[in-house]
């Protein structure tokens, strides 16, 4: 039997969690609450849980602050983050606090299901896209295959701003507007994963 826990702000979502859950086969719902606060609270002596779905934006502590307190009273505990919330600093934060998975709350009830018994099992559930940013985080693209994404104006610009020119140099040597190397610059921080000269320099030492 898979002992659950839910920390879910949401009452209509909490409710719908409690619900599926508690009619899934090998599953138990033994405590739900609507905030970090609440849960524990609630999580008496005698309740001992598997797994946690915990969302991130909670009311009171955030639901990132909430996994090692989790961990701390149950280190064996899983904790599943189900959130809306699918940016590379939360994802990362949470991985980093003890995080064992990262769904998304617009996946199918019955994937979270399989989500929870392959964490149950040992693994670490992730939908698709989230384990796409974790990949790309540990796996970046050199500067060089970047590069290849540029136009022959953008590579001159890039050039021309290497060699320290700054953007009225650039305009003047190649005869176009200020406003026509600002929006070739943007285009290039895009593709090239940065936001600054700074970073646009240092890359080609990489």
């Amino acid at each position: 039997m898979i002992r659950l826990g839910i920390i879910e702000d949401d009452d209509q979502i909490r409710a719908m969690l409690e619900n599926y859950f508690s009619q899934q086969a090998g599953m138990s719902v033994l405590l739900s609450a609507s905030s970090v606060e609440s849960f524990f609270e609630h999580w008496s002596e005698g309740i001992y849980l598997d797994i946690v779905l915990s969302d991130i934006g909670l009311p009171g502590e955030s639901g990132i602050k909430g996994i090692p307190r989790i961990k701390r009273r149950a280190p064996k505990c899983g904790v599943l983050m189900l959130t809306v919330y699918d940016d590379a600093n939360r994802i990362f934060q949470a991985l980093c606090n003890g995080a064992s998975g990262y769904m998304l709350k617009q996946t199918p009830l019955t994937q979270i299901r399989d989500a929870v018994n392959e964490l149950y099992q040992g693994g670490a559930p992730m939908s698709p896209g989230i384990a796409r940013k974790v990949v790309e985080y540990f796996n970046p693209k050199s500067a060089g295959q970047l590069s290849e994404n540029l136009t022959p104006r953008e590579t001159q610009i890039v050039e021309a701003i290497e060699e320290g020119l700054t953007n009225k140099e650039v305009a003047i040597r190649m005869d176009i507007s200020l406003e026509t190397v600002k929006y070739h610059i943007k285009n290039i921080y895009e593709k090239l994963q940065v936001n600054s000269r700074h970073a646009l320099i240092s890359r080609k030492y990489r």
